[in-house]
């Protein structure tokens, strides 16, 4: 009897035992994985930005002692930072179709003011020739570039952990046992890239 009894408990143990190898071998633990890695690489893109903005006042003060003149487009560096800043940035704006648009469009439109200021040194010998400008230029450069690849690293993440809820088995466990995780938001190609340049001779 006990030696039956046993043999039945050792068997149970050992279908548990080679469920629960199923289950890890299934992919049961990939979407929470997918998607932390996703959110991680979302506060890189996130500290990059930061980045960004914590650098444009110094700038905006080193170009205004040299460029008095070019008002409207330090006013639209400054605008845009405090807009773009202002937007409250949580975990859960990647799974917001209309808040993550709102992120992006305002960084977009943070880098266009950007491109526009740097472009004012070009009409200021002295400003390019100053120190404390070329440094900082020297950084946001090396901010675009890190953004760049947060942004592309965000974007590889996020494909992994959607495609993991949308194939087998991920959609098996993501319509069980993760039924809260929803597909990630990622950058899209601004319309204003899109259009090719207007060309006249």
């Amino acid at each position: 009897m006990r030696i039956a009894r046993a043999a039945r408990v050792t068997k149970s143990l050992s279908v548990v035992l080679a469920l629960g190898l199923l289950l890890t071998g299934c992919g049961v633990n990939n979407i929470p994985t997918y998607d932390e890695q996703a959110k991680a690489k979302w506060a890189d893109v996130n500290n990059q930005y930061q980045r960004r903005a914590d650098l444009i006042p110094n700038l905006v003060e080193t170009v205004r002692g040299y460029a008095k003149q070019e008002r409207e487009t330090l006013e639209a560096v400054v605008n845009a930072r405090a807009k773009a800043t202002s937007i409250q940035v949580t975990p859960e704006i990647v799974n917001d179709p209309a808040k993550f648009k709102q992120f992006q469009e305002a960084q977009s439109q943070l880098s266009g003011a950007l491109g526009r200021l740097i472009a004012i040194s070009e009409n200021y010998p002295d400003l390019k020739s100053n120190q404390n400008f070329l440094a900082l230029q020297s950084q946001l450069e090396g901010t675009e570039n890190r953004i760049g690849v947060a942004r592309r690293d965000y974007i590889e993440a996020v494909r992994v952990y959607n495609t993991e809820l949308r194939t087998l088995p991920g959609s098996l466990w993501a319509s069980t046992l993760y039924r809260s995780h929803k597909p990630m938001e990622t950058f899209t190609v601004a319309e204003e890239t899109k259009r090719p340049p207007n060309v006249k001779f």
